[in-house]
């Protein structure tokens, strides 16, 4: 299969911005990173590329600026035929969450995303919590966020499960799918046009890989079955993948996400739970802290049942972790030629 830039996402904007800083590499897009390698989809076919040094020391204190699955970077060809990565180009979107550890900074999932579907399998039951934070999560990427229920042949009313699932998704589209049968693929498909990129995150065994072999309408992802003791899937895909499709655009596969923790990201917070949101500024007093004070639409909210004591819940804890989060990287020391100023 033959893969164009253009069908990739390269676009008017893309090309001048490199008139503008006049540079003699030449583009491609990054399709898998494995150990500071980075295979790259370029205009004369895929090729493997170091990264150069001006690339590391851009992303010395800041691993989030090191290329990931989906940029855009440029090429520098050596006369000893090495292919390295000089730059990356600036990010349309970046999907980046919060990495473990006191001192931990942010990762980088996957960038310039047009859209991001949260995938979830309809059995075993799915997690609503989960859901929220990855959506959070794709909100504050920037990309348009969909949520997928998989494997929907399992289901007596997938219709139902899609309903409720719309609820922990308020405005999301939810596209039911079974691509063991095949359907439901045509909404999703739409989202792949040429020059789009779609995104998958979710769990292990929520379908990922099959999804992206349904779009591709062949076995590019090797798939598992899932375990018949508990219905929880395998690990299939162990690295951040974009796969180029036949008719253009291009789908990345993430690995099944176990922790998703979240930066300081409070707007994509607030899109996520916009239900809450829209609650809060129906307070009488702006700085309500939604406990006790009279006039709280969202303490009445849950008293009538509106709002699920879960919801409201999870929002909560959501919004601790984003506090926490917000204050901790506010008083990190700064780093400077890797070492603490």
């Amino acid at each position: 299969m033959t893969v164009t830039l253009t069908a990739l996402g390269w676009d008017t904007d893309r090309a001048a911005y490199l008139r503008r800083i006049r540079t003699d590499h030449r583009p491609g897009r990054v399709a898998r990173v494995d150990r500071g390698v980075c295979t790259v989809l370029a205009e004369d076919g895929p090729l493997r590329a170091t990264l150069g040094g001006a690339v590391l020391a851009a992303a010395v204190g800041d691993a989030t600026r090191l290329p990931c699955a989906g940029d855009w970077v440029l090429l520098g060809t050596w006369p000893d035929g090495r292919v390295t990565v000089e730059a990356v180009l600036p990010r349309r979107t970046a999907l980046i969450r919060r990495t473990a550890g006191k001192d931990a900074g942010g990762q980088l999932l996957a960038a310039n995303l047009d859209t991001a579907a949260v995938v979830e399998p309809v059995h075993p039951a799915p997690d609503a919590g989960r859901i929220e934070r990855l959506l959070s999560l794709v909100h504050e990427s920037g990309a348009r966020p969909l949520v997928v229920l998989t494997k929907t042949d399992l289901a007596a009313d997938p219709a139902a499960v899609a309903r409720q699932l719309a609820a922990v998704a308020p405005g999301v589209p939810v596209l039911p799918i079974s691509a063991e049968r095949g359907t439901g693929l045509d909404p999703l498909r739409a989202e792949v046009a040429p020059g789009r990129t779609l995104g998958l995150l979710g769990p292990s065994g929520a379908g990922k890989s099959s999804l992206v072999n349904a779009l591709a309408g062949a076995v590019v992802m090797p798939t598992q079955a899932i375990r018949r003791v508990d219905g929880k899937g395998r690990h299939t895909t162990t690295w951040r993948a974009l796969v180029p499709l036949p008719g253009g655009g291009a789908v990345l596969d993430t690995p099944g996400v176990r922790a998703v923790g979240l930066l300081d990201g409070s707007a994509g917070l607030d899109r996520a739970f916009v239900d809450i949101a829209d609650l809060a500024a129906g307070c009488r007093y702006g700085d309500c802290g939604h406990e006790t004070e009279p006039g709280c639409a969202v303490r009445e909210a849950l008293e009538s049942g509106a709002l699920t004591a879960r919801r409201w819940e999870s929002w909560r804890r959501l919004q601790g972790e984003v506090a926490h989060e917000t204050r901790r990287r506010a008083t990190r020391p700064i780093r400077r030629r890797g070492k603490l100023s």
